[in-house]
């Protein structure tokens, strides 16, 4: 039973459900083994489906690896719009909101399926150029645009002082990555909880002082 279209091809409830199964398996595959190194042959064994049916859904390796990380992308982009949705209303504690906003955003940008995003884009550049674009363009802008939304409308509520939201939101996102980047190594150890709750602590006291509200305001 033909229930949603895909580039305007019918596709069933099963169809859909097996295109997920590959994508999902085939962006673990290519986590753990880098592309190069991974089969399209693993990755259907992976999904419990034949090769050729891999080549069916997909036509080449390169086209199931950009689906895979777009989708990769859109679930790390679903997790960090959730969190930046706490502050459409933040409360009487804007601070407190702000610490935990902060925290959970990095938690998203150290885990597991974030790091492998990293490592797969920077190493298939060179392959695939255009990759920069598509995995930055569902993660790290969406995550900006919805962020900028949320401080626009605190700010013209009189919670934060008048601003480029768009300008605060990159600012935001840059105290919290870059001193990541350096705790973690870019991503080649694991920061303790401790580390990750002490840079967003600094990131939003620093924030918080640019931004906040004037005193008395």
């Amino acid at each position: 039973m033909a229930e949603l279209t895909t580039a305007g091809r019918p596709y069933s409830r099963g169809r859909i459900d097996k295109r997920r199964a590959i994508l999902e398996a085939a962006f673990a595959v290519f986590a753990e083994q880098g592309y190069a190194q991974a089969s399209v042959q693993e990755i259907a064994e992976a999904a419990g489906v034949a090769k050729l049916t891999v080549y069916n859904h997909f036509g080449d390796k390169e086209s199931l690896f950009r689906q895979a990380m777009e989708v990769a992308a859109d679930a790390v982009s679903a997790e960090n719009l959730a969190v930046v949705d706490r502050l459409r209303d933040p409360g009487d504690d804007l601070r407190a909101v702000f610490e935990d906003v902060a925290y959970i955003l990095l938690q998203v940008c150290c885990g597991e399926r974030s790091h492998a995003l990293r490592r797969l884009t920077y190493g298939q550049i060179a392959r695939i150029p255009d990759i920069v674009e598509i995995v930055q363009g569902r993660t790290g802008r969406r995550l900006a645009e919805a962020l900028a939304d949320r401080l626009a409308r605190l700010s013209l509520s009189g919670r934060l002082r008048p601003c480029d939201p768009a300008l605060a939101a990159e600012q935001f996102l840059a105290l919290l990555t870059g001193p990541m980047e350096v705790r973690t190594a870019l991503g080649t150890r694991t920061a303790s909880p401790e580390e990750a709750r002490g840079v967003a602590d600094a990131a939003v006291d620093t924030f918080l002082r640019a931004y906040g509200p004037a005193a008395g305001a």
